[in-house]
């Protein structure tokens, strides 16, 4: 179940990046949260499925361009931590780098949780996960 784990949250990223937002969130759970308290923005905070889209729209309207680049999947049973580097470019040109580390979580095919957190070691360790019990894939 892991490879298609991983090939549901390459599907929601590639959407993202192409702006499908519907597509982003056809996989969500009805019981879906998006956890975004740790981010270091003014949409910090922890959002519903019906809070989602509004979340999404009102982060990419902050953007010219926006496109997230993940490094590797790393696959630990119902997760899949996602260490990436998003890229940015503001209204007025100015680009912007940041590289979270996301964490989803998928049951029976449907995301239930996204969560973000600003370092790969802090997902991992506050999922209890060491190098033996995740395998990264490509």
């Amino acid at each position: 179940m892991s490879q298609e784990n991983v090939e549901i949250v390459r599907a929601a990223i590639d959407a993202f990046n192409r702006g499908d937002l519907d597509a982003v969130l056809q996989d969500a759970a009805p019981n879906f949260e998006l956890d975004w308290s740790r981010a270091m923005s003014p949409l910090s905070g922890v959002y519903r499925l019906e809070q989602v889209r509004r979340f999404l729209e009102e982060f990419t309207e902050y953007w010219e361009s926006i496109r997230n680049e993940p490094h590797e999947f790393i696959e630990a049973g119902d997760l899949v931590v996602v260490p990436m580097t998003g890229h940015a470019r503001g209204r007025d040109g100015i680009e912007v780098t940041a590289s979270p580390t996301i964490v989803w979580t998928i049951r029976d095919g449907a995301i239930e949780r996204v969560s973000m957190y600003q370092e790969k070691e802090d997902a991992l360790e506050a999922l209890g996960l060491s190098g033996q019990d995740a395998r990264a894939s490509s």
